[in-house]
C-alpha cells in the first residue's frame, strides 16, 4: 500500500472510532453548529467530545502548521481527510471565524509571539472571534473607514463604531481596522489590531433583520485600550492585510452554495414533498429546476475544490474569490428559492414544530444578505471584470 492509501485506512479507522454517531449528520443551523469559545455551551457532552478528539490531532485546522496546533496535513492528506469524514457524513467539530479568517492571516502576517498566542486556542475552539471592519459609512468602500486608533505609545485608544459584526455579542476577541494615521490617504494608515472583547469600552448591541432573527451587532468602541504587540503586521500596513483576509471570507460566504439544506440534500427534499412516481418527482417543471440547481451545484464545488488545491499548493485565491462569492451567493439564494416553490403554502408557516420554527421562509429572507455581506455583487462583478477578465 501507498503511503497515502495507510493514511486514509488510519483516518477511515479513526473517525469510525471516534466520530459519535449524533455527529453524523449535517448541522440543522447556524445554532447546531459547534462555535466554541470562553462562553459555549455545547449541545450534547458527544459534541464536546467531536471537538475535543478532532482538536486533540489538529483536524480543526488540518492543513496549519503543527507548531501552532493545526494537523500538519499536506494537500493529499487534507483532501483525503475531507473525503472521510463525507463518507460518514460527519460534521464540521468547529465553525471558527479564526480558522476561516483571522488564522490563516496570522499565518501569513502574524509575528511569532501572535502566532503563539492566538493559533493553538483557536484549533482547540477555546477563542470565538468576531470580525471589525465594516462601519456605517465604509462599508463596500471599507478604505474609507473612520474608526480611529490614537497613538499612546506603547498602545493605541481606539474610539468609533463598527457594524455588521457577525456574534460580536458572543465572541471573545475581535480582528479590527483602525485608522492609526489620520492624515495618511485613503488606503494608507490603517491598522489591523486584535483586542479582548471584555476590554473596557467595547459594547456590542444586537441588530435584528427581517427574518426575525440575526447574528449581527453593531460594536461601539469607546475609549478602548488596544496593545501594540496585537497589531498585526506593521502599524499603518493593514490594508494589504485587510484585503488578504476578505479573499478568506469571500470563500467562507461563497461556500453557502454549498450546504447542504438540512439533513438531505435538495433533491431528496423536493422528492419526499412533491412525491414520486415510477422513479421520478411528480412536477416536472419543479423537477428540472431542481436538476438544474443540482448541476450547478456540482460544478461550482468541482471549481470549489480546484481553488483549493491551487491555494494548497501556493497559488494563492486573489481575485478568484471575487468568483467563488458571487456564484456561492447566488447558488444559495436560488436554493431558497426552489425550498419555497417545493414547500408550496406551507413555506410560508414562520412558526411552530412542523415548520422547524419557520427555517425555510427564515433562510430564504437571510440569503437576500449574502449579496451584500462581505462586498456586495456590484463590488464581487467589478473585480471579476478588472482582474480575471481584463476588461480593465
Amino acid at each position: 500500500m501507498s503511503d497515502l492509501q495507510v493514511f486514509r485506512q488510519e483516518t477511515r479507522d479513526w473517525l469510525e472510532t471516534n466520530c459519535p454517531q449524533s455527529m453524523r449528520s449535517p448541522v440543522r443551523n447556524a445554532d447546531d453548529a459547534c462555535w466554541g469559545g470562553r462562553n459555549w455551551t455545547f449541545k450534547s457532552e458527544e459534541q464536546k467530545q467531536w471537538l475535543e478528539h478532532m482538536a486533540a490531532r489538529g483536524w480543526t485546522a488540518p492543513s496549519w502548521p503543527a507548531e501552532y496546533g493545526g494537523g500538519g496535513l499536506n494537500k493529499a492528506e487534507a483532501k483525503i481527510l475531507k473525503e472521510e469524514m463525507a463518507r460518514i457524513n460527519a460534521r464540521s467539530p468547529l465553525d471558527s471565524f479564526g480558522i476561516w479568517m483571522i488564522g490563516p492571516a496570522l499565518l501569513q502576517f502574524g509575528s511569532e509571539e501572535l502566532k503563539q498566542q492566538h493559533l493553538p486556542p483557536i484549533v482547540r475552539g477555546e477563542i470565538r472571534w468576531c470580525q471589525g471592519y465594516s462601519e456605517p459609512g465604509a462599508g463596500s468602500d471599507l478604505a474609507g473607514l473612520q474608526c480611529k486608533g490614537e497613538d499612546r505609545g506603547d498602545h493605541f485608544i481606539a474610539n468609533g463604531q463598527k457594524v455588521w459584526t457577525s456574534y460580536g455579542d458572543k465572541a471573545d476577541w475581535m480582528f479590527c481596522l483602525l485608522r492609526t494615521d489620520p492624515d495618511a490617504k485613503k488606503q494608507m494608515g490603517i491598522s489591523l489590531v486584535l483586542f479582548d472583547m471584555t476590554t473596557p469600552g467595547v459594547t456590542p448591541k444586537p441588530i435584528k433583520l427581517i427574518s426575525g432573527s440575526s447574528p449581527f451587532c453593531e460594536t461601539f468602541l469607546d475609549n478602548v485600550r488596544v496593545e501594540k504587540n496585537q497589531v498585526v503586521g506593521e502599524v499603518n500596513q493593514g490594508w494589504t492585510i485587510a484585503k488578504y483576509l476578505l479573499t478568506h471570507e469571500r470563500e467562507m460566504i461563497g461556500s453557502f452554495g454549498l450546504t447542504d439544506a438540512g439533513s438531505d440534500t435538495l433533491g431528496q427534499i423536493a422528492a419526499k414533498t412533491v412525491g414520486v412516481e415510477q422513479g421520478r418527482m411528480n412536477n416536472p417543471l419543479l423537477r428540472a429546476d431542481v436538476l438544474k440547481w443540482e448541476i450547478d451545484a456540482a460544478a461550482f464545488a468541482l471549481t470549489a475544490e480546484r481553488v483549493t488545491d491551487e491555494v494548497k499548493s501556493g497559488q494563492g485565491v486573489g481575485a478568484t474569490s471575487a468568483m467563488l462569492k458571487y456564484y456561492g451567493t447566488e447558488l444559495n439564494k436560488r436554493r431558497f428559492e426552489l425550498m419555497l416553490k417545493i414547500h408550496g403554502s406551507d413555506a410560508m408557516i414562520w412558526d411552530g414544530a412542523d415548520s422547524n420554527g419557520g427555517w425555510v421562509p427564515r433562510s430564504w429572507l437571510r440569503t437576500k444578505g449574502n449579496s451584500i455581506e462581505g462586498g456586495t455583487s456590484e463590488v464581487q462583478l467589478n473585480i471579476i471584470a478588472k482582474n480575471i477578465l481584463g476588461l480593465g
